[in-house]
């Protein structure tokens, strides 16, 4: 079964006459080696980090949490949980209540890559690259001269309003991770901030319909995030995997979580000393899924590199310096890839 590449087709629309066929396209047929196994890790969960603990207790475990995984979940985070609840039903009443005429209107630019908008395929220019299980809508947030409510969508109504509050919890949540992740390796609290600069936030919802071979098939393909830090919440259906050792962790959903993802900009400012997570998302045949990705990434103009604060007489450069720009461009050429963009810059 193949159907023509075309953007004004989604997954959800497709998802409909695959089920009753019992089989996807080939286009979202993954690799033998990429696709995931029906048997879960023993690992357990990423961990959980109570922000409400003593400072010291959560230094060491973000410390911990960093080094060895990449990610973890933190509770008591002070973003108000109805917040985090009213982001998850006004996504689903997007995608579930919303005519499929209204939501094309919002269309992304098919030609565009990370264009505002609703969208279903992420590598806009390669038509061969196997296609993600999913369909999206991509807001742009920060700065404020980015954000315009109005190319959001009108339905329901408190749509707007809510991604709004949600976007100004989110960098604030965001800048307090990031002190806490410097403080973690030693420096200032402001260091990792300050070498990001300006936030640019994106807040990505995803809708992962129900597919009928989820054996064959990646809501969203192995990568590591291109920015700086993502805050990720989803619903209880669950689907987000961490790689932990050559093996793929379940993130267990928990309604008052907020998964944090290390990206690859702090990765090249810490010189390696942390790690970005390789994370991606699985498909099942019974239930949709939702996630809501906040990613705040620097602007293109700026140039990372390894922290000074960092480099010693003992501890010589990681990564070769780079314009975000230029990064974000490789990335979007290559493809996802696993690690391979961050690792290219190994020196």
């Amino acid at each position: 079964m193949e159907v023509v590449r075309g953007e004004a087709l989604r997954v959800q629309t497709l998802s409909q006459s695959c089920l009753a066929k019992g089989e996807v396209p080939s286009q979202y047929i993954q690799a033998p080696e990429n696709r995931p196994k029906c048997i879960s890790s023993s690992r357990g969960n990423i961990p959980v980090i109570d922000l409400s603990d003593h400072p010291g207790e959560v230094l060491q475990q973000v410390r911990q949490a960093c080094g060895e995984w990449g990610a973890f979940q933190v509770i008591k985070h002070c973003v108000p949980i109805q917040l985090l609840d009213d982001m998850r039903s006004v996504s689903h009443s997007f995608f579930n209540d919303c005519p499929a005429s209204d939501k094309l209107s919002y269309s992304c630019d098919p030609q565009s890559a990370a264009s505002e908008g609703y969208g279903s395929r992420m590598l806009v220019n390669n038509d061969k690259a196997v296609l993600d299980w999913r369909d999206y809508f991509d807001h742009h947030t920060l700065p404020l001269s980015r954000r315009n409510p109005l190319r959001w969508p009108h339905f329901p109504p408190n749509y707007r309003e809510t991604v709004v509050q949600y976007s100004d919890y989110m960098k604030a949540l965001a800048q307090k991770l990031l002190g806490l992740i410097s403080e973690s390796l030693g420096l200032p609290s402001s260091c990792i901030e300050e070498a990001v600069g300006e936030f640019f936030q994106n807040i990505t919802v995803s809708y992962y319909p129900p597919c009928p071979n989820p054996e064959l098939t990646l809501g969203l393909q192995a990568h590591s995030d291109m920015g700086a830090l993502t805050l990720l919440i989803q619903d209880e259906v669950g689907g987000l995997e961490v790689l932990k050792d050559g093996e793929w962790v379940n993130a267990q959903p928990l309604s008052d979580a907020i998964v944090v993802i290390l990206a690859d900009q702090t990765e090249i400012i810490s010189n390696g000393e942390y790690r970005s997570a390789q994370h991606r998302a699985v498909t099942n045949s019974n239930r949709a899924r939702l996630s809501v990705a906040t990613f705040h990434d620097p602007a293109k103009t700026k140039k990372i590199s390894p922290s000074s604060e960092l480099l010693r007489e003992s501890s010589a450069p990681r990564y070769r310096p780079i314009i975000y720009g230029n990064y974000v461009s490789s990335w979007y050429t290559k493809g996802p890839g696993g690690k391979g963009n961050i690792d290219a810059l190994l020196l």
